[in-house]
């Protein structure tokens, strides 16, 4: 059970909030924001207090998100962690050299 106003040229819709603290969100606004049932949504507070409820994309959704833009290097991942920890060392080493 919801009602519908019009106000300042923006709609808004009231809805129910039961005693477990849950409501609907409107069809328009689902469709609007990309939500799917079943599925998750985000609440984020701004600076301002303004609240903000936005789409949160499952995992299926996410799925090959990173593999989408081209490698920026053909060297395997496990050559470049070796490298990333050999200059992590010699900094380290160059910070707190030690007596031999």
């Amino acid at each position: 059970m919801s009602k519908t106003e019009q106000s300042n040229g923006s709609d808004k819709e009231v809805v129910a909030v039961t005693k477990h603290g849950q409501a609907t969100i409107p069809k328009r606004f689902r469709e609007k924001l990309g939500i799917e049932a079943p599925g998750k949504v985000l609440f984020r507070e701004t600076e301002d207090g303004d609240v903000i409820v936005e789409q949160v994309r499952s995992p299926s959704e996410m799925r090959g998100f990173a593999a989408r833009r081209e490698a920026s290097t053909d060297q395997p991942a496990t050559d470049i962690l070796r490298e990333k920890r050999e200059q992590d060392r010699n900094e380290r080493n160059a910070q707190f050299p030690t007596e031999k």
